[in-house]
């Protein structure tokens, strides 16, 4: 019991889970409509399991065939329909796997944003993946821009080891890894929660501007919490998905639940009360809710149930409980649209949240002429 216990890596995060819970029940309460945003953020690995070529291609065409089909007849507060952000690893490209994903994206049911795994990696070999990846994406037409022309984009870390965040320092190599990826484009990290991964940060259900040394291991340990009127140009924001505990199903005992959509664990009304029970929220602007989840959806047995009556689950119980237009409206976004919201909210903006997709960044030029 005692190694279990080890295992979850609760000496890292509980004291922040209870710092959270405290702050909550003091925090300011929201008066009127609530919005709840939903960005559903996939670690998207179709090589997944060393998968050759032709598997990976069968997972992919099973989403361009499927996904349009699962969310039919689902919509937000604003007559959008559920977004997904592909978090597509820079290693695992391979021109057909995008032929389909752009047709996603075209359809109007997400956008595409960094995933990467590396291990043993230096600065000078990071960057140079970096930069081949991004320039290969863009060239697709992904990623918002600066003024420049350069790609903006989000991250998450392959394995959670973001800026050598295990011990051992395998699954990345770099310390000096978040003013990295920023000088390359990121606007913004999705990585945490990674509980029970030992890379699990102490600040959890936050967005956040990370302080500090930004060249030392683990930068994203200390931070900031994002608020009205305070914003940095000089670093990324991290946005974290829910991360606390919630009954078992038809048992009396406590699960640790961390946002994480599977196969074995699919989305259900329960999870979805407790993802937006967490209270992610910019301070100072209580009434828009950030929910950010994840899963890794190319592998067969979570594509079966993601694009199943499990998946349709999920957006029914958000319909039904998040999108009433008196207590409650629902805005599904994508991560850009979720950073775009925040970065609004940090400038003092207020009321509906549906007009600050944009703010800040412009959607990528794949979406060019495309509306709804």
């Amino acid at each position: 019991m005692l190694q279990r216990l080890r295992d979850k890596y609760f000496e890292t995060w509980l004291p922040g889970y209870a710092r959270h819970v405290a702050r909550a029940s003091l925090q300011e309460r929201a008066s009127g409509t609530r919005h709840l945003l939903f960005c559903f953020c996939d670690h998207f690995e179709p090589l997944w399991g060393g998968a050759d070529k032709g598997l990976g291609l069968a997972r992919v065409d099973k989403w361009l065939s499927d996904y349009p089909k699962m969310i039919d007849g689902f919509v937000d507060a604003d007559g959008k329909k559920p977004q997904h952000s592909f978090f597509f690893p820079g290693e695992e490209y391979r021109p057909e796997f995008f032929d389909r994903i752009d047709q996603l994206v075209r359809q109007g049911c997400g956008e595409v944003e960094l995933h990467m795994h590396h291990d043993d990696a230096t600065e000078a070999s990071m960057r140079a993946e970096l930069e081949q990846y991004l320039k290969t994406y863009a060239e697709r037409g992904h990623f918002s821009r600066a003024p420049d022309g350069r790609p903006r984009y989000a991250f998450i870390h392959g394995n959670w080891a973001l800026a050598n965040g295990r011990p051992d320092g395998t699954r990345c190599g770099i310390d000096r890894e978040l003013p990295l990826l920023f000088s390359t484009g990121c606007y913004a990290d999705f990585t945490f929660p990674s509980c029970p991964d030992v890379s699990q940060p102490n600040l959890v259900n936050q967005i956040y501007w990370p302080t500090g040394d930004m060249g030392r291991r683990r930068a994203y340990e200390n931070g900031t919490r994002a608020r009205v009127g305070e914003s940095y140009r000089d670093r990324m924001l991290m946005i974290q998905g829910p991360l606390g505990f919630a009954k078992r199903p038809g048992r009396m005992s406590l699960r640790i639940e961390n946002g994480a959509v599977t196969a074995d664990d699919p989305a259900t009304a329960s999870r979805v009360h407790s993802w937006a029970g967490q209270n992610i929220v910019v301070d100072g602007r209580p009434d828009w809710v950030f929910v950010k989840v994840y899963t890794h959806g190319a592998p067969d047995k979570q594509a079966a149930s993601l694009l199943s009556d499990h998946g349709r689950s999920m957006h029914r119980a958000l319909r039904e409980h998040y999108n009433d237009g008196r207590s409650w409206k629902l805005h599904y976004v994508t991560a850009r649209e979720m950073y775009n919201v925040a970065k609004a909210a940090l400038a003092g903006k207020s009321g509906d949240p549906n007009d600050y997709r944009d703010f800040e960044l412009s959607p990528p030029p794949i979406l060019s002429g495309l509306s709804g």
